[in-house]
């Protein structure tokens, strides 16, 4: 048998939009799961096995500030330092590249960016900017990544869940750059195997005490278990019908919500 032995979990990596809350409303009972999980998590760290909660997130509508801000204001119990999203992820790019990037982001997440040079541009970095989403902004990208210019995709989600129903994410407007200038775009949020491992940088963790819970099949789940971790595919959020038969490997497990998906993991993976 090659499956080797599962190690004892050690590290929760938690979705935030769509898992614990869509825009302003938490899913119900998630913030008491948070904190039952967090308060099991304590006791087991007084017991000597360190259990490390991360809340990873594709976000790119806000800056880490204000989405702790809008999390804190839902009633969650959530630390700074916890929170690892894809737009730190892409200033580490950013950094690592030494480039003058155009910002095709939403405006409340350019704090985040802060300190990088954006003068003369030679590099195309999209976001979610419905804003920016126009011809000739567009054409602009188009033009910098003919030149040569990379082409860096905070992430290339399809769709997410907003209050009035699902809304395009910057997926199809990555896709429509590539096709036109026949390039691939570096894509730094979830479901790349660096991003998940970035995440559990900092948490003496390997993916396999890893476990994600999240909303989306193929970003969150799928992305997690090809980086070796298990995945827990919540019914909240974009999830869909049948969205658990798009991977393969099939998620380790698929519930109802977040604090169903708690419940499990203090039942059955401590």
């Amino acid at each position: 048998r090659r499956m080797a032995a599962r190690r004892a979990l050690k590290a929760v990596l938690v979705d935030l939009s769509g898992t614990l809350h869509i825009e302003d409303s938490a899913v119900p009972g998630a913030q008491e799961a948070l904190k039952r999980q967090a308060t099991f998590f304590d006791f087991l760290w007084l017991r000597g096995a360190p259990v490390t909660i991360r809340f990873v997130t594709n976000t790119t509508k806000e800056c880490k500030r204000d989405l702790l801000e809008r999390l804190t204001k839902l009633g969650f119990d959530i630390a700074e330092n916890e929170i690892f999203t894809s737009l730190t992820a892409a200033r580490n790019l950013l950094e690592q590249k030494q480039v003058r990037p155009l910002l095709l982001v939403d405006n409340k997440a350019l704090p985040d960016f802060t300190g990088i040079a954006t003068d003369d541009p030679n590099a195309v970095v999209v976001g979610l900017a419905p804003e920016h989403f126009h011809y000739e902004m567009m054409n602009r990208a188009f033009r910098l990544i003919l030149d040569g210019a990379p082409l860096i995709a905070i992430h290339k989600a399809r769709y997410f869940k907003k209050k009035d129903g699902l809304a395009l994410g910057p997926g199809p407007f990555v896709s429509g750059l590539e096709y036109a200038t026949d390039t691939k775009a570096t894509v730094v949020g979830k479901p790349e195997k660096t991003f998940f491992l970035e995440a559990l940088r900092g948490t003496d963790c390997a993916p396999e005490e890893a476990i994600m819970i999240g909303d989306d099949c193929r970003d969150d789940v799928g992305g997690a278990q090809n980086a070796g971790m298990r995945g827990i595919l919540v019914r909240t959020g974009k999830y869909r019908p049948a969205d658990e038969d798009k991977i393969n490997p099939a998620p380790y497990l698929t519930c109802e919500n977040f604090p169903e998906a708690v419940e499990h993991i203090l039942q059955h993976l401590l």
